[in-house]
């Protein structure tokens, strides 16, 4: 049956299209579903603009980064020059550092997450890590509390990409448990004393500058003794070599010791004991953007999946033409789909929400979406390898995108809070706002029965 898209527009069916059209392989909203409201004509062209970037600079490409162990620094720098960097490190646009944006545009949280969403089709975690990385978690808290002469410094020419930054915070003894970090900065006149060891930091082994994690007070001070230095890679007893880990090769995972390194007093971060809060305001942020990349990944399990059972034949017929299969297919896109309605609610609150109230209430929510996403992506990385058999076992060829992913899984699920400490938090989180609003009914009750 023939469907003229002229017709059907003119009887108010949408007809408005994106990608290749496989089955779940985009968000709803690519595949002709109504758009709830969340997107306009410059998302839409945003869309387009970092698709074609990933076809033609990216897709192909990844595989050989992975084994080399690197990105070009040239591709972060195109990706500069599109002027997509900025969106990454949270809004509003840092107008003061890189001036006007350069799309025409202020950017909100549904173009960042167009960007991680379209970036992460490519299917490598070691990519976006690499783009993240220092843009998301390493730069914010010197965007947000550096010196003006540490801004002048650092932020432009990040933003650039002519230099790189990351943050180190994750040592040998404390993961999730950040208050229990262990790397001291003593303050001796006018610089402070850095020792320490940092561990399974991203892009360590590439960046110029590093947002450090220290302890400035004594252990028995917990969060209170916590600060955040930049450290720079110039800096004498700055030592770094990288970890081989299962997956994200290209991203440069990194084991960084500090010997007696001199950080002068002007690179403190915001003021002295403060670093803890500093450390989870930005958490949120860092989460949702590792959520936006996990269910992309998601979906290109899915996708991919998608495609090769359409293809592959076994006795006799293809493997879509098998009721298990198309099952494994529909569990992956039920779940997939679910977990990006969520982000999208998500991102909207995010939108709409001032700062304040944003960081209250989506502490415990952005926890449990992480976990939504990691775990959703763990199903379909295993029922994809499933499905493409070996070729989910080699490395390259048609299942390079299931291979490379079925080794990232856990390098999405630990960072940013693992998965236990994420389900413990949301429901902490979620039990101290409904306490909150309990109080809040009973004085209106009581102011209410004054009257």
């Amino acid at each position: 049956m023939a469907f003229d898209p002229k017709m059907l527009k003119k009887m108010g069916v949408n007809v408005d299209t994106f990608g290749d059209m496989n089955a779940f392989g985009d968000p709803a909203w690519y595949q002709a579903f109504n758009n709830p409201g969340y997107y306009n004509d410059t998302h839409k062209q945003l869309r387009a603009s970092v698709r074609e970037f990933v076809e033609e600079e990216i897709m192909g490409n990844v595989h050989q980064w992975d084994e080399e162990g690197q990105i070009p620094p040239e591709i972060y720098q195109k990706i500069a020059k599109l002027g997509l960097l900025p969106i990454c490190a949270g809004r509003p646009w840092p107008k003061e550092h890189v001036g006007e944006c350069t799309l025409g545009y202020e950017p909100d949280y549904f173009h960042e997450l167009i960007i991680y969403d379209e970036l992460a089709r490519c299917g490598s975690g070691g990519f976006m890590w690499g783009l993240a990385g220092g843009l998301c978690i390493g730069l914010p808290p010197v965007l947000k509390w550096g010196t003006p002469e540490i801004k002048r410094k650092v932020i432009p020419s990040v933003f650039s990409a002519e230099k790189v930054i990351c943050l180190a915070i994750t040592e040998p003894t404390a993961g999730s448990d950040v208050a229990s970090i262990r790397t001291t900065a003593v303050k001796e006149g006018d610089h402070y004393l850095l020792n320490g060891e940092k561990k399974w930091i991203t892009n360590g082994i590439f960046a110029d500058y590093f947002t450090v994690a220290v302890r400035t007070g004594s252990q028995k001070d917990g969060m209170k003794g916590i600060s955040l230095l930049l450290v720079e890679r110039t800096m004498p007893g700055v030592n770094t070599r990288k970890m081989k880990c299962s997956g994200v090769w290209s991203s440069g995972t990194t084991y960084i010791t500090f010997e007696d390194v001199k950080v002068p007093v002007e690179n403190l971060i915001g003021k002295e004991g403060g670093g803890f809060k500093m450390i989870m305001s930005n958490f949120n942020h860092e989460r949702f953007a590792i959520c936006a990349m996990t269910n992309r990944f998601s979906r290109v399990c899915m996708e991919e999946s998608l495609k090769f059972a359409a293809k592959r034949k076994t006795f006799g017929k293809t493997l879509i033409q098998h009721d298990v299969i198309r099952w494994k297919l529909a569990e992956m896109a039920r779940m997939v789909e679910s977990t990006h309605a969520w982000l999208e609610a998500t991102t909207f609150q995010m939108q709409t929400m001032h700062k304040m109230e944003a960081t209250l209430k989506l502490g415990g929510v952005t926890a449990l979406l992480k976990v939504q996403c990691t775990k959703v992506f763990e199903y379909c990385a295993r029922e994809a390898a499933q499905i493409f058999g070996g070729l989910s076992y080699t490395r390259g060829g048609q299942g390079e995108k299931v291979e490379r992913l079925s080794r990232e899984v856990r390098a999405m699920a630990v960072p940013g809070g693992s998965e236990e400490v994420m389900l413990d938090l949301g429901v902490r989180q979620s039990r101290k706002l409904a306490e909150m609003a309990q109080q809040i009914l009973a004085g209106q009750a009581q102011a209410q029965a004054k009257l």
